[in-house]
């Protein structure tokens, strides 16, 4: 999905974090949330990044129903445990207003293409394929296909895995 729209389209962009930290400039119409703000200015923002958050930048937030949408494909995936409430917002957010979503975060690309939410990349290559995720315990190896904060057998931590595909279904 990563490569942009035609020349001369403008597009609408969901930008996250990286996206803004990394000084690359987007054209179009930039789209980002409250939570984003609020860790840029945790990390400390130049004189020139205010500029373009002050000139260029829409602040909004997500409805109600494309949050739940995107909290209930992250865990139709697996992706939900990798997600932040700021990933969860910045996919409503594009899911909502139709946008491109601007991110390197791998869960966040493979939630938004099961959402059919085109993403671009700010550094990093991008996902080529949707995964879906399981979870395995690190103490008794009982494998999960929902997250726990613990493994319901053992008590030991959980880690993701790559789900197996089942018979007939790609994977």
């Amino acid at each position: 999905m990563d490569g942009g729209p035609p020349p001369g389209i403008s597009v609408r962009r969901v930008l996250d974090s990286s996206a803004f930290l990394s000084g690359r400039q987007f054209p179009g119409e930039l789209l980002t949330t409250p939570e984003v703000l609020r860790e840029l200015r945790r990390h400390g923002l130049t004189a020139s990044l205010e500029a373009v958050l002050g000139t260029q930048v829409a602040v909004a937030s997500p409805g109600r129903d494309s949050v739940s949408r995107v909290r209930a494909a992250s865990q139709a995936t697996g992706d939900f445990p990798r997600l932040s409430p700021t990933d969860v917002q910045l996919l409503a957010l594009a899911l909502e207003g139709g946008a491109t979503l601007v991110t390197d975060d791998y869960s966040m690309q493979n939630v938004g293409t099961a959402l059919g939410i085109p993403f671009e990349t700010v550094l990093a290559p991008g996902i080529t394929a949707q995964w879906a995720w399981t979870y395995r315990c690190t103490g008794c190896g009982a494998a999960w296909p929902a997250w726990h904060e613990e493994c319901p057998t053992c008590g030991a931590r959980l880690r993701t895995s790559r789900a197996r595909a089942e018979p007939g279904r790609p994977g």
